[in-house]
């Protein structure tokens, strides 16, 4: 199971976004013509008008909290575009330098297994950290009694007793780096965030917000390993979605993770409208969406209320 996980670790290609968040012909020649970057905004946001877009850069006209609350003509949010692949970010993408390429979902990029850990390999990834941890324990538990007859002097005096020290030294070593970081990784997944968003939190229409994707913890979970408890152990894909749209908690509090900063947070999400239209997520796309999304219209913008969320 660890050659295997982390085989699929390192041969499984990252996702790239599809193709509908590409640019046509037309628009990147309008877009390559344009010098002013708020013309380049407006071919953009026409361009992201029908994509499952609910973050966007974090650059405003008003700088201070209170533009949240402003009419959306005082405000200016930023679509993410990526100049080297040409295309429109989806949620959570990110252009990788290693790669030359954005990927999906990015979690980052990881020298141990020359690949970018991302949609379609998280999993194989944190399966890969769990059978290192227990590869690990494995090789100290088995050395341990050779270890502390080496200290209590009854280990004949061969060779052997210097592979003895290296084994149990470096197993112990490998075994408490592996779980810090497998600790840190189940943290992020109990908290639906990535690498990336741990440090930068993604902004949505009301502000920045660390918990935007969280639907609670045994959704995140089922997010990234899937619906069948039986799959999870196993390095076979299957995380929900596409890895281009996710839902998101615009409206409502995580029933999980309830606080009263969330509540006051999302109270004043109510208010603000979405800088752009947005295409709510069918259950066909995510299967993460257990109650039928309501539409609210407003003016020419649309926003996803998901009150079970």
């Amino acid at each position: 199971m660890f050659v295997w996980s982390y085989w699929m670790t390192i041969f499984t290609s990252p996702a790239s976004p599809s193709k509908e968040f590409c640019l046509s012909n037309s628009e990147k020649e309008r877009y390559e013509k344009e010098f002013s970057q708020e013309r380049q905004q407006e071919i953009l946001r026409r361009a992201a008008r029908d994509l499952p877009i609910y973050t966007t850069s974090a650059s405003k006209s008003k700088k201070n909290k209170s533009s949240a609350f402003l009419p959306k003509e005082f405000l200016k949010y930023a679509i993410r575009y990526c100049e080297r692949c040409q295309l429109i970010k989806p949620d959570r993408a990110h252009h990788c330098s290693a790669c030359d390429m954005c990927v999906r979902k990015m979690d980052h990029h990881c020298p141990w297994v020359n690949n970018c850990v991302g949609f379609s390999n998280y999993k194989f990834f944190l399966l890969f950290l769990l059978y290192s941890l227990l590869y690990c324990l494995f090789v100290a538990t088995t050395v341990l009694q050779y270890f502390i007859k080496f200290w209590t002097n009854e280990l004949s005096d061969t060779r052997a007793k210097f592979h003895i020290l290296f084994l149990f030294f470096v197993s112990t070593m490998f075994f408490i780096s592996v779980l810090s970081l497998l600790s840190y990784h189940c943290w992020l997944v109990g908290k639906n965030r990535t690498t990336i968003e741990s440090f930068r939190a993604p902004t949505f229409s009301y502000g920045p917000d660390g918990n935007g994707f969280s639907l609670g913890c045994s959704k995140n979970w089922r997010q990234v390993f899937g619906d069948e408890k039986k799959y999870w152990l196993l390095p076979i894909f299957s995380s929900q979605g596409d890895g281009c749209s996710f839902p998101t908690r615009l409206v409502g509090t995580d029933p999980e993770q309830a606080s009263v900063s969330n509540h006051s947070e999302n109270t004043r999400s109510i208010g603000s409208n979405p800088p752009f239209p947005i295409k709510p997520l069918s259950e066909s796309k995510n299967r993460l969406l257990d109650s039928e999304p309501q539409w609210l219209e407003n003016g020419s913008e649309e926003g996803v209320v998901r009150s079970g969320l």
